[in-house]
């Protein structure tokens, strides 16, 4: 049986991501920097081979997915479906406002001055996910039981598929803060400060029904395809 590996890359870079603005459950397509930023990463894993491909049901991740199979050399044959147990998180009421709008509400919530306080106290994903259920006056935002359940069961889902068809590498897109939220589920010394890049790719090994972290990340496959890209053009 061969290594079951999950490659979950973040989506491009969208309108929202380049206005600073919350972006979850909500939605905007990704920009001329972000569409070149993910033909560098398909460049870079196009001689990998897949035995599927999953994105979030979410239009930046499907519009990031397809750009990832036009580019691998046997993208046609790659199995694709969504899921939507691996989009984003649900800001609720926070969604379509500023960053810094969200970042400066959810401190004071749960009792810091700043977000930089907030951070140096070392704020877990669940204090966090039960502010924003708490700030959310249109009441669409989830408990944090839900969140954990629905992204769990999401890639283990994908996983243990693999495993048991013989196991190999399969092609997730989701988003910044799922992405990092599971690197903790897998790792609980992973806190909130992950650096997910749009464009990175963080790698889960999977055996025996258990996750383990083999990158969380890395930049180094779009930085490749991209420096490929850029020969091409000159």
């Amino acid at each position: 049986m061969a290594k079951t590996q999950l490659y979950i890359v973040r989506h491009g870079k969208t309108m929202f991501n380049t206005l600073q603005r919350v972006q979850g459950w909500c939605d905007t397509p990704l920009t001329a920097v972000g569409v070149h930023g993910i033909e560098g990463t398909g460049i870079g894993i196009q001689d990998i081979d897949f035995v599927e491909a999953v994105s979030s049901d979410s239009g930046r991740a499907i519009q990031t997915m397809r750009i990832l199979l036009s580019k691998h050399k046997n993208g046609a044959n790659i199995p694709y479906h969504t899921d939507p147990r691996i989009r984003e998180w649900n800001f609720g009421s926070l969604e379509g406002g500023y960053d810094a709008e969200m970042w400066g509400v959810l401190p004071r919530v749960l009792n810091y001055r700043t977000y930089d306080e907030l951070i140096a106290n070392q704020v877990s994903y669940k204090e966090i996910c039960e502010a924003i259920y708490e700030a959310d006056t249109a009441n669409w935002a989830e408990t944090y039981d839900e969140l954990k359940n629905r992204v769990l069961t999401g890639f283990e889902d994908v996983a243990y598929r693999v495993e048991k068809q013989g196991g190999g590498k399969a092609l997730i897109v989701s988003h910044g803060l799922t992405i990092a939220f599971l690197m903790h589920l897998v790792d609980e010394s992973n806190g909130l400060r992950i650096d997910i890049d749009n464009g990175s790719i963080s790698i889960l090994n999977y055996e025996n029904g258990q996750f383990s972290i083999e990158t969380i990340g890395d930049k180094s496959f779009k930085e490749n395809g991209l420096a490929k890209l850029s020969e091409k053009t000159e």
